[in-house]
């Protein structure tokens, strides 16, 4: 090999070196800003703090039944956790009685069980077997 071709040879590698050490930093400093940026809660985690029991069966529900409304009252039970006026769990009790009280009587799917000889039976398989 000449010693053109060798120069030739250095240079191209020192600028795939540049780039490399160009992409590396560019990659370093986009993780430094993503690690900067507290990540703010989605509404559901926010939602999951004041949520107990039953409360996201009933969440669901009403948000089946009432589409067009439950993000508005969605987005102020949101603003009332970030103030701090809710501070302890809602259970699925508390929060069906709360949409009634605003006007949005929830209808919840009611199944009544038995237990009976180690499993579960609804109330008309219940019926049936007394005959």
């Amino acid at each position: 090999m000449s010693d053109d071709e060798l120069e030739r040879l250095k240079r191209k590698k020192m600028q795939e070196m540049h780039r490399r050490m160009a992409v590396q930093q560019a990659n370093q400093a986009a993780q430094a800003s993503a690690k900067e940026k507290p990540k703010e809660p989605t509404t559901d985690q926010m939602l999951d703090g004041i949520f107990g029991d039953r409360a996201w069966e009933v969440w669901k529900a009403a948000r089946e039944q009432f589409p067009k409304v439950i993000p508005q009252v969605e987005k102020a039970l949101v603003d009332a956790v970030k103030q701090g006026k809710i501070g302890q769990k809602i259970d699925g009790g508390g929060l069906a009685m709360f949409l009634r009280q605003i006007g949005l009587p929830i209808r919840l799917n009611t199944q009544i069980r038995f237990a009976e000889h180690g499993e579960l039976k609804t109330l008309e398989q219940k019926l049936k077997s007394n005959e």
